[in-house]
């Protein structure tokens, strides 16, 4: 199995990406480790995943407190004995617009979880991947490497490019450790925040659902959008010993949107 035996931490925990991705681990043969600042969430996630509570734990975590960054890195290790992967869905993205209606206040609170909580989490590891190697997977955003059209989101958009920018320099400086360092992309993603963005643009203009979603799979090379659990798969290699040799790299999930 792809990730057996293997112990890989989890942010951002909640009804989409994160729980494809932790749910993907278990599935592998991985035991996974819960962290969002919702405890009910993480609850709920973990007896959905793994009923029977062999193979999951979790820690309410803000990724904004370095101390409890560090708690849920210490659980794995109490728990499970090692780390050996890191995937960071943890992010602040529902606040919309561009320069000139910016609020800079708002953007720092985004920058602080999305880059800065990032590194937060990734410290916290280091440590336990130190000890025999292992990966760290950041979900970024296809918006940091071209703005969508029908959403505004410039300072989410900054704060991922910001982070794929750092993933090279941690690339270097991890790599002796063999500890690898990599960045999905993901596009249009179908869970539920596209699912509710597409219901309320329809309710709004008073369109059918399938013409608001047909105006974004146009664009695809395949003919439909890639779903969270598309992007969790690609999470799930990135974190495997398959991608042993990979390091510093950005992979786009996106249907073929954006090819580079």
């Amino acid at each position: 199995m792809l990730l057996a035996g293997k112990t890989v931490i989890v942010s951002g925990v909640g009804a989409g990406l994160g729980h494809q991705v932790a749910a993907t681990v278990v599935r592998d043969g991985g035991n996974a480790v819960l962290g969002a600042r919702t405890e009910s969430t993480l609850a709920k996630a973990a007896t959905e995943i793994d009923p029977d509570g062999r193979h999951t734990a979790y820690r309410s975590t803000d990724i904004t407190d370095e101390a409890q960054c560090e708690a849920l890195a210490a659980l794995a290790k109490e728990r499970f004995g090692r780390i050996d992967a890191v995937v960071h869905v943890a992010a602040w993205d529902s606040y919309f617009g561009g320069l000139a209606d910016a609020d800079f206040e708002t953007w720092k609170g985004i920058v602080d979880v999305n880059l800065l909580g990032t590194l937060r989490m990734t410290r916290a590891c280091l440590p336990g991947l130190g000890e025999r190697g292992g990966s760290v997977v950041i979900v970024g955003t296809q918006s940091a490497v071209a703005a969508p059209s029908e959403v505004h989101q410039a300072a989410y958009a900054a704060s991922k490019g910001a982070l794929t920018s750092a993933m090279y320099s941690l690339a270097r400086e991890l790599g002796p450790q063999r500890i690898r360092v990599n960045t999905v992309l993901p596009g249009w993603m179908w869970g539920p925040p596209v699912q509710a963005f597409v219901t309320f643009t329809a309710h709004t203009e008073g369109v059918p659902e399938e013409e608001v979603l047909s105006r974004l799979t146009k664009r695809m090379a395949l003919p439909e959008l890639a779903t969270d659990g598309d992007v969790a798969e690609a999470a799930a290699f990135l974190a495997s010993d398959r991608a042993r040799a990979i390091t510093g790299q950005s992979l786009l999930v996106n249907a073929g949107e954006l090819m580079r």
